[in-house]
């Protein structure tokens, strides 16, 4: 019975927005790539326990840095095989893959820094020298 009564739970816009600290907007943005199918009541949207889950598999997903095609991909895989295996083995995948780009950026990243901290140490330098000479 209570299986049941939270099958047919359904949450509004903003009770959402509140708890995963978004906009109305991005909701509705994510409905209209489809992403989200909410129910219609008028004007109202009502979201189910199923939106309610995409909406959490999405924000980790963008956090993560995944599009928003990305994701919808890797939601499809679940829609199309329930017992998960498939949506696990590319989530698995991508996962990877995005872990070697950001494993690319941070060495990147950690070059510049370097040839950052080298011209400061050298403009410093070359400061202290003028400043010295005019003494």
């Amino acid at each position: 019975m209570e299986e049941e009564a939270s099958a047919n739970e359904s949450w509004e816009i903003t009770e959402l927005t509140s708890e995963f600290d978004i906009t109305a907007r991005t909701l509705r943005h994510y409905e209209e790539v489809g992403l989200l199918t909410p129910r219609r009541v008028g004007n109202q949207r009502l979201y189910s326990a199923r939106d309610r889950v995409r909406i959490r598999l999405i924000l980790r997903g963008r956090r993560l840095g995944f599009s928003l095609p990305e994701i919808q991909e890797m939601l499809d895989l679940y829609d199309a095989d329930p017992t998960e295996a498939t949506q696990l083995h590319e989530v698995i995948e991508r996962g990877e893959a995005k872990s070697q780009q950001i494993e690319a950026q941070i060495e990147e990243l950690q070059e510049i820094l370097a040839e950052l901290q080298e011209l400061s140490t050298r403009m410093k330098h070359r400061l202290a020298m003028i400043t010295s000479r005019e003494e």
